[in-house]
């Protein structure tokens, strides 16, 4: 039987609507089972790998592992052991002397039923212990030595000169033993919170 052109319309026309009405019907199931995890809410992870302020530098990015479930509203939407990437906000290396080392390090993306989703966290940020109190106790006791090394030597006079040489001394070994860097471990717990909200379908299984 042929077909006239009016017949390829109606039948093109009844084509194109039937794959938009199933297009139509099949979006909304795509996402109408999306749970909303609020702003503040808690993922807790321990990294996958070591990170450091000293080997690290911004832009960096690191894997880690959910700890702890996710739950909203009585669903799982983040489950224990999911992947998640982060990144290195910040990494200042710990002066020799003086300075603190810093480390800032955010979520990245969580991968949940091997779908990525975009995070925005908050940044974890921890600093370094101080030098002075350290680097004291190395030039305090350099001079301290090399005063009675000095004494010995030559008496007073002895003291005198040993006390600043052995000063010297211990400033050199506070500046060559001196980095306070912070580094965090593979296994290391990490608690970030998210800075806006995000949807996730729950998991599966």
């Amino acid at each position: 039987m042929l077909l006239t052109k009016r017949h390829y319309l109606t039948l093109t026309g009844a084509v194109v609507l039937a794959v938009a009405l199933g297009v139509g019907a099949a979006s909304p199931a795509d996402h109408s089972d999306a749970l909303t995890l609020p702003e503040h809410t808690a993922i807790h992870g321990t990294l996958d790998q070591s990170v450091s302020s000293r080997q690290n530098r911004p832009g960096d990015t690191f894997a880690a592992t959910v700890s702890h479930d996710v739950v909203v509203d009585g669903k799982t939407v983040i489950p224990q052991g999911s992947p998640v990437q982060g990144v290195v906000v910040e990494a200042k290396r710990s002066g020799r002397l003086m300075g603190r080392a810093q480390l800032e390090l955010r979520l990245r993306d969580v991968q949940v039923d091997n779908q990525t989703y975009d995070l925005r966290t908050s940044v974890q940020h921890r600093i370094g212990k101080g030098h002075k109190k350290r680097n004291w106790l190395w030039i305090g006791g350099g001079a301290g030595g090399g005063a009675a090394i000095g004494a010995l030597a030559a008496g007073g006079t002895g003291a005198l000169i040993g006390g600043p040489i052995g000063a010297g001394v211990g400033t050199t070994v506070a500046f060559v033993t001196g980095h306070r860097d912070i580094k965090l471990r593979p296994e290391t717990p990490l608690t970030f919170r998210l800075a806006e909200p995000v949807s996730i379908p729950p998991a599966k299984g």
